[in-house]
Order: C-alpha cells, then sequence, then structure tokens
C-alpha cells in the first residue's frame, strides 16, 4: 500500500542542465542533482572553540551568504566514486585553508526535502591546521571566518543587519541558544 498517493507515479524530467534536473512526479515539482552528484558539508571547529565559516555570493540569493563550508563530491574529473571525506578534507582546505588531522562522518541529511531532493553529508573536521589563505578554486572569491562558537549568536546578528543571507545548516551552531 502507498502512504502518498505519488509515491508510483512516473518520474518525468522536465529541463536538465549541467548541474541539476527539473522534474515532476505525480503532483509534485523538485529539482535535483544532475549526474548522481553528492554534497559535503564540514563543520570545523579549532581548539580554540572556533568555527570556521564561509562567505560567498549566491546568485539564487542575489547576494552574500554565510555559510559552513562545503562542496561537491565526485565532480572534478576523474574523481567519480570519491569518498565522503576526502572530498570534504579537499573541500575544507580550498575554500578555508585549514587541514584536518581527523574527518568524522556525522550523517546525511536533507536541506529543502519538500522542493529538492539533494542529501548532503555532514562531515566533523578535527585537529585543524592552518596551511593557507583559503578562499575557493579561481572561479570562487570566498572569504572565511573564525568565529567563537560563544559569539556565533551575535554574529549572525550583525551579518543579518548588513543584509548577509544565513544558510539553513547555521542552526545547528544556534541550536543550544535556541532551546535554552
Amino acid at each position: 500500500m502507498s502512504r502518498d498517493p505519488d509515491e508510483n507515479a512516473p518520474d518525468e524530467i522536465i529541463w536538465q542542465g549541467k548541474f541539476i534536473t527539473a522534474r515532476k512526479k505525480g503532483r509534485w515539482e523538485y529539482v535535483s542533482r544532475a549526474r548522481g552528484i553528492r554534497a559535503a558539508v564540514i563543520l570545523a571547529v579549532d581548539e580554540d572553540d572556533h568555527v570556521i565559516l564561509v562567505e560567498q555570493y549566491r546568485v539564487p540569493l542575489g547576494k552574500s551568504c554565510i555559510e559552513l563550508p562545503a562542496g561537491l563530491i565526485g565532480d572534478d574529473e576523474g574523481k567519480a566514486g570519491e569518498d565522503a571525506t576526502a572530498a570534504a578534507a579537499r573541500e575544507l582546505e580550498e575554500e578555508t585553508g585549514y587541514r584536518a588531522g581527523r574527518m568524522e562522518v556525522i550523517g546525511e541529511f536533507y536541506s529543502s526535502p519538500g522542493m529538492v531532493s539533494e542529501a548532503f553529508t555532514l562531515v566533523r573536521a578535527h585537529d585543524l591546521e592552518k596551511v593557507g589563505e583559503g578562499g575557493g578554486t579561481d572561479s570562487e572569491n570566498i572569504t572565511v571566518h573564525r568565529v567563537p562558537l560563544s559569539g556565533i549568536a551575535e554574529a549572525i546578528e550583525q551579518w543579518r543587519a548588513q543584509d548577509y543571507a544565513i544558510d539553513v545548516r547555521m542552526l545547528m551552531l544556534l541550536g543550544p541558544g535556541l532551546l535554552g
């Protein structure tokens, strides 16, 4: 017995680009990543209890966004089948200039399950060492922020006042304060 009337409906591709696919299944329209590409998101907290964040302009939002470092798994030439922790370690160093001594998979999460089928693997970076400036690849313009966890709510409030977008994953850093 189906739990939802659309569960067994045919999955139609409405449009497909290089990176995303617009789909329709029954009454639902949604977006998925093309070519089965997955994402890794990195929670990096250093030995002084500072979280490493990135800021980058996001075209769909029309403004800069404060985020946890993240990147695609297996999207580069010759990287098919790439491990999530390997991708996370590579992206952390490219974007932030920090190298992790150890990566720990926390689990798979869905950011907007009513509209996007994309899941991301959350990876915790341990034993951080600053080895470069970060900033991303040549096609990225990333600013790195190192923020004390004890001041994360105030930092987010200041970014909001400056009209920055705040990624939904930042909620995990605010969690204890929201519940207290």
